[in-house]
């Protein structure tokens, strides 16, 4: 995943901090927006892996910071609700003049709310997908409503969310009363996906029933069963975007992926330094995979590891190997499972007699079968299985050229 920072100037002047993230071939088939939750910024971790998922799928995402939080410029009691919606616009103007306008928006929480008022004013969007979003604008203002009579009398107040101080003043409090997002939403009459956790106790789930209720087909629910409301944990965000990947599919047009590496080349990884530990993406010609570290080790686990990927094509290939004999001998073979771990063991203890003992690769390879099959069969297909092309590789001498190349 290749990211770009931008500068995006808003109506007001203020230059709106944002990401722009590119998919491993860095040849994205559409465009989307991401706007965070209240109070929040494009850095927060959520708002990143559901990025990250997304470009998997062949998308670029722009994550940006509303007008007053993050990096980007301006005071937060500037950032009211209708100021998110223009920053939205000024991002949408921004792509649209620089690389290709977004047709799908993504929000979450208040940005949820944000998104759907924005792609309201711009039909080119053809799909919007919210996480936790309120049925009513004005559900912010419970955060701070105790303060209400202070900002009415003194115009600016220092108020806590979530833990920080922000300063807000009428016109922040009132703006959030002028949206009437129900109706906005009954009549946007796109593909709409609405995604919340039935627990949410921040944002409750009778607003995604709201909003569900209030939209046209084609609609759709999918219930973040465990997640938070920030979506705190790894998985739960990572879920997100890949369902929101999976879901859009239907709506948009879907081509040929192909590499920017030179024909030829079979796979091409990246890993981001600025951003990732050792989470790496991986891109074939229609393909796209990402290998990881665990947390043990420093990475963020949101794929295999690399031995992992070892291990999984010699399983692979020893499974397809035997599939295509049992075939060709039209055995009553029905499922094969192979198991396989890679680790290093000393050459004593695997009684090898060799000029330098010391520890050495050790890949273990398990096999069973199902079916209908007698001993000599089964034998048969153990054989089979260590001739597979990987496992032959993996046991020949292997030569691998390693060049700097610069341009392609």
């Amino acid at each position: 995943m290749k990211s770009t920072v931008l500068s995006i100037r808003n109506k007001k002047g203020h230059n709106l901090y944002a990401y722009l993230e590119l998919p491993a071939n860095q040849k994205p088939r559409h465009y989307a927006v991401f706007a965070h939750c209240f109070t929040c910024s494009s850095s927060f971790t959520a708002v990143r892996n559901v990025s990250r998922a997304l470009t998997g799928h062949g998308f670029a995402v722009v994550r940006f910071d509303f007008t007053g939080l993050g990096k980007s410029e301006g005071e937060f009691a500037e950032s009211h609700f209708s100021a998110n919606v223009e920053d939205l616009l000024a991002v949408y103007d921004y792509l649209e003049k620089n690389y290709q306008a977004p047709c799908l928006f993504v929000g979450h929480s208040l940005g949820g709310a944000a998104v759907l008022a924005a792609a309201a004013k711009l039909p080119e969007v053809k799909a919007v997908a919210t996480i936790s979003a309120p049925a009513e604008v004005s559900h912010v203002k419970n955060l701070f409503s105790h303060q209400f009579e202070e900002v009415h009398a003194k115009g600016n107040v220092e108020v806590n969310i979530g833990g920080r101080p922000f300063v807000i003043d009428q016109d922040f409090v009132e703006d959030f009363d002028k949206t009437d997002l129900p109706a906005i939403v009954k009549s946007l009459r796109r593909p709409l996906l609405i995604m919340h956790a039935p627990f949410d106790k921040i944002v409750g789930i009778e607003n995604a029933q709201k909003l569900y209720n209030s939209a046209m087909h084609p609609k759709s629910f999918v219930s973040l069963d465990g997640a938070d409301h920030l979506l705190g944990d790894t998985k739960d965000s990572m879920y997100v975007g890949n369902i929101i990947g999976a879901w859009v599919q239907r709506y948009f047009e879907t081509g040929e992926n192909r590499m920017l590496d030179p024909e030829g080349e079979q796979l091409v990884a990246r890993l981001n330094l600025k951003e990732d530990n050792f989470t790496t993406s991986m891109q074939t010609k229609d393909h796209s995979m990402v290998a990881d570290e665990p947390v043990s080790f420093g990475g963020d686990n949101f794929g295999p590891g690399p031995y992992d990927y070892l291990s999984a094509s010699l399983a692979a290939c020893s499974a397809m190997t035997v599939k295509l004999y049992a075939e060709r001998k039209k055995w009553k073979l029905e499922e094969v499972f192979v198991y396989v771990t890679h680790s290093k063991k000393h050459t004593d203890d695997l009684m090898i007699d060799v000029e330098k003992p010391g520890r050495i690769d050790y890949i273990s390879k398990k096999l069973k079968f199902t079916g209908d099959l007698d001993a000599a069969q089964r034998m048969k297909l153990k054989e089979i299985a260590a001739k597979c092309p990987v496992h032959r590789t993996l046991q020949s001498d292997v030569v691998i050229e390693t060049e700097e190349v610069n341009d392609f």
